[in-house]
């Protein structure tokens, strides 16, 4: 049951190309956005869209793979955990962000069907 603490599943579309990053400490590090969709009806009765946007990171062998198999637009479906870091903006206030650290993939869409 531990491995029910933080696991995220999501499956979306990426909404870029995947970015890698080889790190000075020799580790691999990929970055992407994968946006979700969600439809549901207003209280009028009128089908309304609910796009959320998931930045998602992946290290190591993960993220060659990412950077080798993923393309913009693709719909993919990842599990993971949520990782939550504090940073300094630029007027000096704290700023928080949640991230996906991705686990592992499915490729739900071939390359050439991307949109």
């Amino acid at each position: 049951m531990n491995t029910l603490r933080n696991k995220v599943s999501l499956i979306g579309r990426l909404g870029a190309q995947p970015e890698l990053v080889k790190l000075e400490s020799g580790k691999t590090l990929a970055r992407f956005s994968v946006a979700t969709n969600e439809r549901y009806k207003d209280k009028e009765g009128v089908w309304k869209d609910n796009t959320q946007w998931h930045d998602v990171t992946a290290w190591g062998k993960s993220a060659e793979l990412v950077s080798q198999l993923l393309k913009k637009g693709q719909e993919v479906a990842l599990d993971g955990r949520l990782v939550n870091s504090e940073y300094e903006g630029k007027n000096g206030e704290k700023r928080y962000v949640t991230k996906v650290e991705l686990k592992e993939f499915l490729l739900l869409t071939p390359a050439d069907d991307a949109k």
